[in-house]
């Protein structure tokens, strides 16, 4: 069924409410002579601001307005206006609409309406509104860049894409998969844009612990990059932790002795940790443990909890309950911060495994599962779903060895964590 156009809808409101032109242009402030060639169709393409005027008579929803009026209206100046008062009214669906009306019109060039609808996507006016709003417009460029051959604006639209959608912790492997497609045109952004893409990027692929693919992209910013700068050495220190998830020790310690040459402070003051570390790892505890607790006093902020979970493995191998039970009551007043990033969550994920198991061991059945249950409600906020399993795994593996039933308690709170995280998982598809 075709649209009413804005003429359509002025007749129909104007009959229906038994008015006038010249009562009309006292209740809007329009000329009735406007609204007579509006009515008729003589005037296909009135002002938008005229339209606003007489908007208040229609009993049509504002988004039916819109449309009505971009049936018959290609003027790139008037789209953007409109394109403006749609994104201040927040709707997504009419700011697809415009984005695409102005990329059709035949009154520029397609790469000349792409530029145009990027910058303005790109103003400040824009980054202030809801990211749902921003996403749409990036979407819009993206898709046309795509339709009409235009890899410099599929690239550009889907790497701010990108940079918005990989804040979502809920959404990491997904944007991840996403930002994988942005490799293709790479070479159609900017120099600046290329690095922070590939740095984003390996910091991403370390956050959904993709070590190899953290180390790749990584070196790739780096050779990009021949500036110093706080961000190159978060990379450097993403590709070190990589190597040691990886157990790629050699390669650890001979990027530790490259960037360590490099200066790069950020490596400087976190070699002993990965030195001991190194040890722990090699079965060197005697010499590790004194090192780890060496390396947890060293900090009080959020880079703490890293190192308790480091010694917490290393007192494990071990089997010093003691020290672990010491560690544990002294350690959780400081360690339980506020977090918000997706490897800090994965670190209480894991204390609180370390806790569950160190209270089954020592006898208190009960309080581990709560800890256990801890755990996993943590990696659920970063939708760890292999540390959630593992975490299910040594539930019911204890349960084998210590011969014991599940209790109805336990299996409701299981279900209970289940169903929140089945639930956000279902809202994040969505």
């Amino acid at each position: 069924m075709q649209k009413k156009t804005i003429g359509d809808m002025l007749s129909e409101s104007r009959r229906n409410n038994g008015l006038s032109f010249a009562e009309l242009e006292d209740r809007t402030g329009v000329s009735r002579g406007v609204l007579q060639k509006i009515e008729s169709g003589e005037t296909k393409r009135p002002e938008f601001k005229t339209v606003k005027s007489i908007a208040a008579i229609f009993p049509y929803p504002y988004e039916e307005i819109i449309e009505g009026y971009l049936e018959d209206e290609n003027r790139s100046e008037t789209l953007f206006e409109i394109l403006q008062e749609v994104i201040q009214c927040e709707y997504s669906s009419l700011v697809e609409r415009v984005s695409l009306k102005i990329l059709q019109s035949p009154n520029e060039k397609i790469e000349k309406a792409l530029e145009r609808l990027y910058n303005f996507s790109d103003s400040t006016a824009v980054i202030v509104i809801k990211n749902e709003i921003r996403l749409a417009l990036y979407q819009v460029i993206a898709n046309y860049a795509r339709q009409c051959g235009e890899p410099k604006y599929i690239a550009k639209a889907l790497f701010k894409k990108y940079l918005i959608e990989r804040n979502d912790l809920k959404k990491l492997k997904e944007t991840f998969c996403n930002g994988e497609e942005i490799l293709h045109y790479v070479d159609f952004l900017s120099h600046d844009e290329k690095i922070t893409f590939y740095y984003r990027m390996a910091l991403h692929a370390h956050n959904i612990e993709d070590y190899n693919k953290c180390i790749e992209l990584g070196k790739k910013g780096h050779l990009e990059d021949k500036t110093s700068n706080t961000l190159k050495e978060q990379v450097a220190l993403a590709i070190c932790n990589s190597y040691l998830f990886l157990g790629k020790y050699s390669n650890l310690e001979e990027h530790l002795n490259i960037y360590e040459e490099l200066k790069y402070t950020q490596i400087i003051k976190r070699l002993k940790l990965y030195r001991a570390i190194i040890l722990s790892r090699t079965g060197k505890y005697s010499v590790a443990i004194p090192m780890l607790y060496q390396c947890v006093e060293e900090v009080t902020d959020s880079n703490r909890l890293h190192r308790v979970n480091m010694l917490l493995e290393a007192l494990f191998k071990v089997n010093d309950l003691n020290s672990i039970s010491s560690i544990l009551g002294s350690e959780e007043s400081k360690i339980l911060l506020q977090y918000t990033d997706p490897y800090q969550y994965s670190e209480l994920g894991r204390y609180y495994k370390y806790k569950g198991r160190f209270l089954v061991k020592r006898g208190c059945f009960d309080e581990g599962m709560e800890a256990y249950l801890n755990s996993i409600l943590h990696y659920a906020k970063i939708s760890d779903y292999k540390s959630i399993l593992q975490c299910y795994n040594e539930i019911h593996s204890h349960h084998y060895t210590h011969e014991k039933m599940i209790k109805l308690e336990l299996i409701g709170n299981l279900k209970e964590v289940y169903n929140k995280v089945y639930k956000e998982s279902e809202a994040r598809d969505e």
